[in-house]
């Protein structure tokens, strides 16, 4: 997903290029305004951790892009991409490293386990708005 700051940025082509430059291919794609009820179950396993409300307020503030991606080893290889979840740990030429400016405004979230993005891509996605 990418977030209000990097809609913000205009940086969506440029992600969304790095994703497909690591062997990514997108089968669905869309933007949206999150409602708060599904940032609450998206960021689930954060809720009781003190940055919990802010990182709900600023995933809601504004447009995000979900996406779906599929490849070799997908998870991995975005989050390798993505770069660690602070941009000042995440090495010049991740996405974060490179557009994130604090761990929220960090550019794009991803799944850390096919488990989780299964669930995820259910929030977002019917079966029919994945096209492989």
């Amino acid at each position: 997903m990418l977030k209000p700051d990097a809609i913000k940025m205009r940086l969506v082509g440029r992600i969304l290029a790095r994703i497909e430059g690591e062997g990514m291919g997108i089968v669905a794609l869309k933007v949206v305004k999150l409602e708060r009820k599904i940032a609450e179950a998206l960021y689930e396993v954060h809720r009781g951790k003190p940055f919990f409300r802010s990182l709900i307020d600023y995933i809601t503030s504004g447009p995000v892009i979900v996406a779906v991606v599929e490849g070799p080893d997908a998870v991995r290889t975005v989050r390798k991409a993505c770069g660690a979840t602070d941009p000042s740990k995440a090495g010049v030429g991740t996405i974060r490293g490179d557009f994130g400016t604090s761990v929220t405004k960090n550019a794009i979230h991803a799944a850390d386990s096919i488990d989780s993005a299964e669930r995820e891509i259910a929030l977002f996605f019917k079966p029919d708005e994945v096209v492989s």
